[in-house]
């Protein structure tokens, strides 16, 4: 009997019926951030996605056999969803985080204190730039923090630019191992070659703030024929870099 009376009563469609199918049709097929609000306009939750369309596509049906009770006392409250498009995955990340650590909303269980601080350190020698993320600063380096894990995303950025800066023939085939997927150790050296006091210039001014010249520092050193995947992946990093910092 209650097998036949699922083909009666199909699963709920809150979202659906609050925001309309068109809602769903129309969303981004990219990165970003989404924060779920209720009637009175309060944040209810904050997720992130790397396809916005698919990810809040899971939503539209409310399956009570599938899905947590939290999870659907949390659809039925929500009255709209406000969409923040961020240029990569990593960059959504960094956004979340941020808006979880400042709203703390009610359904989002992880994420909404603040992590540990931590410190972005960086030494230039003759030949290498090495960066690396601690609790707590190395003395006999330069530091930019405190801040959260965001750093880490950070430093993959800095890292992953300062190589098409410094190398601009070798591209991602050439990269060391690990460093396109984002794995890099701690620290990390990039070598430099006789480019070190440039590189020093250039980093120094990113962490004073003044990331558009050092922006400009790297679009001008990178190669004009730079095979589109790898300009399209340097200018995703210069954008995470751009709202990373405040403007100059």
């Amino acid at each position: 009997m209650s097998s036949t009376q699922t083909l009666f009563f199909p699963d709920p469609r809150p979202l659906v019926e609050r925001l309309g199918r068109e809602f769903f049709r129309q969303l981004p097929e990219r990165p970003g951030v989404y924060l779920m609000r209720d009637a009175g306009d309060v944040v209810l939750y904050v997720g992130k996605a790397k396809n916005l369309r698919r990810r809040l596509g899971s939503y539209r049906v409310a399956n009570p056999d599938r899905m947590p009770r939290r999870h659907l006392r949390m659809l039925r409250a929500v009255a709209r969803i406000e969409l923040h498009e961020c240029p990569d995955e990593t960059s959504a990340l960094a956004r979340e985080s941020e808006l979880l650590r400042a709203l703390k909303p009610r359904f989002n269980r992880a994420g909404t204190w603040p992590a540990k601080p931590r410190f972005l350190n960086w030494r230039v020698t003759a030949s290498t730039i090495a960066f690396s993320v601690t609790e707590i600063p190395e003395p006999d380096a330069r530091v930019f923090g405190h801040f959260g894990s965001g750093l880490f995303y950070l430093q993959a950025a800095v890292v992953r630019l300062v190589w098409f800066a410094v190398h601009p023939g070798l591209g991602f085939t050439r990269m060391p191992a690990g460093w396109a997927g984002g794995h890099f150790k701690n620290p990390t050296a990039v070598p430099c070659g006789t480019e070190s006091e440039q590189l020093r210039v250039a980093v120094e001014d990113l962490f004073s703030g003044r990331s558009a010249v050092f922006c400009g520092w790297v679009r001008a050193k990178i190669r004009p024929d730079l095979h589109p995947f790898e300009k399209a992946a340097v200018e995703a990093e210069l954008e995470f870099i751009a709202n990373f910092f405040p403007p100059d």
